[in-house]
């Protein structure tokens, strides 16, 4: 009987914390929010110029000068490359055999500032960050500023290949950005994340649950 109390009360402690960072984690997330573009498959022509995208627009063209403001320009004829531009920002790098090669991401991979960036790269083609041929499992970070704020915001993309990384056809399959400045994202999410201690409150009732 004693035991049974102690694990009532210890079990009625972690639901009232996990109550209190839900509602915590709760107001934050309202104050933030992951803008995700839906399924856009935007092809990415085997040229040298590519394609050009405005993340917050959501325009693209295949010249610069029709897609005002553009952040990502995705382009090559014997490879695939991203360039940032004038407009500041990069891709995420340095994780994988290149310190210049874009990285192919795992599934929740943290992008934001203490990671790092390149302004202009070709993706990753061998080691263990290269890209998938034949597969839309290709998740690439970026960074972008938004020229109204001045602000960097942080992004994945999704990109799938053919039989190489230069032949059609190949397109930007979805990406989407937080859209508030300087905080990070996790790659292949489109709603925001929980946070790290209401993860740890859950595993701790999980384990209460199966010792009971």
């Amino acid at each position: 009987m004693h035991l049974k109390n102690r694990l009532d009360a210890h079990l009625a402690s972690a639901a009232a914390l996990a109550a209190g960072v839900a509602l915590c984690a709760s107001s934050q997330q309202a104050d933030a929010a992951i803008v995700w573009s839906g399924t856009v498959n935007i092809n990415i022509p085997s040229t040298p110029d590519g394609v050009y995208v405005n993340l917050l627009s959501g325009s693209s063209a295949v010249s610069g000068g029709s897609v005002a403001g553009w952040h990502i320009n995705s382009y090559g004829n014997a490879n695939l490359g991203f360039f940032s531009g004038a407009s500041g920002g990069g891709f995420l790098s340095g994780l994988g055999s290149s310190a210049t090669g874009v990285d192919n991401l795992a599934f929740l991979t943290e992008i934001g500032a203490g990671q790092s960036f390149v302004s202009s790269g070709l993706v990753e083609g061998t080691g263990a960050t290269s890209m998938n041929l034949n597969s839309s499992e290709n998740l690439i970070g970026f960074s972008f500023v938004n020229a109204s704020t001045g602000g960097t915001h942080y992004g994945w993309m999704r990109i799938q290949f053919s039989g190489t990384s230069f032949s059609q056809p190949r397109a930007i399959v979805e990406y989407a950005y937080e859209d508030v400045a300087g905080r990070s994202i996790l790659a292949g999410l489109t709603v925001p994340a929980p946070g790290a201690l209401a993860l740890l409150v859950a595993a701790t009732l999980v384990g209460s649950r199966r010792r009971r």
